[in-house]
Parts: C-alpha cells; structure tokens; sequence
C-alpha cells in the first residue's frame, strides 16, 4: 500500500464504485447519472434546472444529455418556474419517483454495508481526509497558479 498515491486510490475506488453503480442500473436500462439525477431532484417541488448542474457537480452539456434521456423515458417533466419566467422546474414523474426509490434503496444498501465492514473511527477518519483535500482543492492549496506561469 506504501507505493500508491493518495489520488491512484481515490481515483480506482471511484472507478470501482462507478462501475458498481452502472452494472446495477444496467440491469433496469439505465445509467449511474440517472440514478444520481433523480435522488437530486426534489421528489415534492422538483428542483430548478439551473441547480442540477452545481448539486450535482456536472458540467452543463452532461446535465443536459443525462435530463434528456430522462425525460425521453418519462421519469422527469420539465415545467415553467413560476418564479423565475425564464427558468425551468425539473420534477420527478410517478415513474422518475418510483425509479428515484430504488436508486436511494441501492445507495442506503451501499453504505450499510460498508457501515458494517469498517469501523465508525475509520469511516469518520476517511470523511475527516475526504474533507481536507476538497477544502485544499477548493482553496486552490495544492496548485497555485503562480507557481505555474509560463515566463
């Protein structure tokens, strides 16, 4: 374990969970964006479009694709936001909300296991590290970008 870097284990991790999530969907005709999409919409109010993007950490054209898909299967309708005339409410169909409670099925049956299989020391000890490096990334402490100019 002393030779892989910090980001290789991050990074394999996340493919191996990814990839987890993705097999699992498959087998309903569906993606791992979906399943994520839809446990961030707001299964009562439905969530502004606008929001998605940042709550989910996508970049808009993926958004935009995966919002598509969803609604071409029916689980999402799009409708006018009564506050804003420009912006769109995206809500949950009967379907979307049906489909939204097995993906939250399959990601409380994610960590209960992984719940039971490590101890709450380390778990918090791994949400404590998980926080440091996003504050460090967010606070740009790990690449300045004055070290980085091209003279």
């Amino acid at each position: 374990m002393k030779d892989k870097t910090i980001d290789y284990v991050l990074r394999t991790t996340w493919l191996a969970v990814n990839k987890m999530y993705n097999e699992e969907a498959a087998q309903f005709g569906t993606t791992m964006a979906t399943g994520f999409a839809l446990l961030s919409i707001d299964p009562d109010n439905g969530t502004p479009s606008t929001s998605l993007g940042p709550k989910m950490g996508m970049e808009a054209t993926s958004l935009s694709r995966t919002l598509k898909t969803m609604e071409e299967k029916g689980l999402i309708e799009r409708k006018p936001n009564p506050d804003d005339g420009r912006g769109v409410i995206i809500h949950l169909t009967e379907f979307g909300k049906e489909k939204r409670a097995y993906s939250r099925e399959r990601v409380i049956t994610f960590n209960e296991t992984i719940r039971d299989n490590v101890s709450e020391e380390e778990l918090l000890n791994f949400y404590a590290v998980a926080e440091v490096i996003n504050n460090m990334i967010s606070n740009k402490q790990i690449y300045n970008k004055k070290e980085h100019t091209v003279k």
